[in-house]
Order: C-alpha cells, then sequence, then structure tokens
C-alpha cells in the first residue's frame, strides 16, 4: 500500500470517527440506543447540533498539530502552539476542560509550560486527559525517523497536558502508528509495543465489559486499542468504538486513526468520506505531507 493511502486513511479515520461520535457526545447508552440504535451513520445533530459531516475538537487540533508541523518540521512546537490559539480564538463548539485552561493560561503568561502547569493547577491534577492523544497523529504520519516522532508526540503533549500519562499514551500511539506506515503486520506491532507499558500490557486479554470509555486517557487508548484488535475493517472499528458511548467522538477518533493507517483510505466507507466538511483541508494535508516523502526519495 502506498504511504499516501495510510497518510489519508489516518486523518481520514481520525475525522469519520469524530464526526460520527459527535452526535452521541453525552448521551447515556440508553439516550443514544433510543434515538439512534447502534449508530452508523454520520446524522450530525446531539448536544452541539452538528451539521451532517462537521467535526470537533479532535480534528480540529488534529489540522493544528498537521499544519504546525509542515509550516517548520524542524521544531513544529511554536506553531503548533500558534495554531492552537488561532483555533480557540474562533470559539469552537467543543473545548476540553484542560486544553481550555492551557489555552487561558498561555494568554497569560506567554508560555506553554506555565500554560500546561496552570491548568495542572486549576484541576487539582488532573491532567491526564485525552485531548493530547487524540490529536497526534500527524507526526507519525509526517516524520520517517521514530524518534522524532516520540519527541513531537511528546512535546506537543506536553503543551496543554502536565501529566505523563498523556504523554505516554501519546508515544504509544504513534510508535503503532509508525510501524503500520511501514507495512507491519497488526498484531505483532500490538504485542510486542503494549507490552511495553504497565497500563496498556493486558489489552490483547481483555473482556469489552472491563472497558471504561472515560476520557481518562489510559482508559480511551484502552478502547481504541481493543475497537481495533477486534474488528477487522475500518467501519467496524470506529462503529464500535462510538457505540461504547462515555467519550464517543474521541475513542471513534483515536481508534479511527489506527484503522485508516493500517487498512488503508480505501477501506473507509466512501459515504462517511464524501461527507466530511473538512475533507478537501485533510487531502490539502497529506497531499503536502506525502510531496515530503516523494522529495526525500529523490534526492
Amino acid at each position: 500500500m502506498k504511504k499516501e493511502a495510510r497518510i489519508l486513511g489516518g486523518l481520514f479515520g481520525v475525522a469519520c470517527g469524530d464526526a460520527l461520535g459527535g452526535t452521541l457526545e453525552f448521551l447515556s447508552k440508553r439516550e443514544g440506543k433510543e434515538e439512534y440504535g447502534y449508530l452508523k451513520e454520520i446524522v450530525g445533530g446531539g448536544v452541539w447540533n452538528l451539521k451532517p459531516g462537521e467535526v470537533t475538537d479532535d480534528t480540529m487540533m488534529t489540522i493544528a498539530v498537521a499544519c504546525g508541523i509542515l509550516q517548520n518540521p524542524k521544531d513544529p512546537l511554536k506553531n503548533i502552539g500558534e495554531n492552537f490559539i488561532d483555533w480557540y480564538d474562533g470559539n469552537p463548539k467543543d473545548v476540553g476542560n484542560t486544553v481550555k485552561l492551557a489555552m487561558e493560561g498561555y494568554k497569560r503568561y506567554n508560555s506553554w509550560k506555565k500554560a500546561a502547569t496552570y491548568a495542572h493547577k486549576q484541576l487539582d491534577g488532573h491532567t491526564a486527559g485525552n485531548g493530547t492523544l487524540m490529536r497526534c497523529i500527524p507526526a507519525a504520519l509526517y516524520y520517517d525517523d521514530l524518534k522524532k516522532i516520540i519527541k513531537v508526540s511528546r512535546e506537543q503533549s506536553m503543551l496543554t497536558h502536565y501529566d505523563e500519562k498523556a504523554a505516554e499514551a501519546c508515544e504509544l500511539y504513534n510508535t503503532i502508528v509508525y510501524r503500520y506506515m511501514n507495512g507491519e503486520e497488526k498484531m505483532k506491532v500490538i504485542e510486542e509495543e503494549t507490552t511495553k507499558y504497565q497500563d496498556y500490557e493486558d489489552i490483547t486479554s481483555t473482556a469489552k465489559i472491563e472497558l471504561n470509555p472515560s476520557g481518562y486517557v489510559v482508559d480511551t487508548l484502552q478502547c481504541a486499542l481493543w475497537c481495533f484488535i477486534n474488528n477487522g475493517n475500518s467501519e467496524d472499528v470506529i462503529c464500535e468504538a462510538v457505540n461504547l458511548y462515555g467519550d464517543p467522538d474521541t475513542i471513534g477518533a483515536i481508534a479511527g486513526g489506527l484503522a485508516g493507517v493500517y487498512y488503508g483510505i480505501n477501506d473507509i466507507p466512501e459515504r462517511w468520506r464524501e461527507k466530511i466538511l473538512v475533507k478537501d483541508k485533510l487531502k490539502e494535508i497529506a497531499k503536502k505531507m506525502q510531496e515530503k516523502a516523494i522529495k526525500k526519495d529523490s534526492l
């Protein structure tokens, strides 16, 4: 499979999981099932009154990270941070608590380190949310060097989330994505990488009933990995993820990113892809990332 198909798959996997899951955000499983059954179509609505195909912070912050990397690949953190602020100043519908506090902290102190510390203090030390995991995939889609991927993955996390658990989840996730970008086998990668982390080492033997689809980053990544492990195509992975409820758009986005990279863009349902309102932006990002790879190969 060409890398462009995996890049597009990763970006659209995030967006489709986000757009599908956004409908169920803040609904209980009982409420959601009564209204939507087992949700498989991108219909919008929900508490945010989304348009069909409208995405939330998961995709928009992923775009911010991707653009920051493209703007300055050698040292993207400043650009990523500026993109976060530009997005936040646009008054988005959905902003996580930790991110919101970090944005306000940055405006107060003009320092991302102080911003993350400010959010950490305001939340009594509870900054291990999934708000950095949901946006980290561009690092693994763009860079070819795993050390660079891990460095950028962790650093973009620490812009807003002080807790090491958030950075660790980004490191594990993007290491897996990196190996799939290079065509490695699905379960071999999962088994080898998750055993390195105590929080995830038992995921291949975890039962569905044991999952907790909360916004805590460990819970979220466990859910996303479980859905990816136990389903064989992008549609089933994403549908399983969002129908766990809890934090459906983010779990859907993270699981969708994994599935999209592994199975490629053509495995993601066209009926979903065509509905994504920011699809042209995602295609533009993928094209620029692919152009980088072509230039490198021609040297």
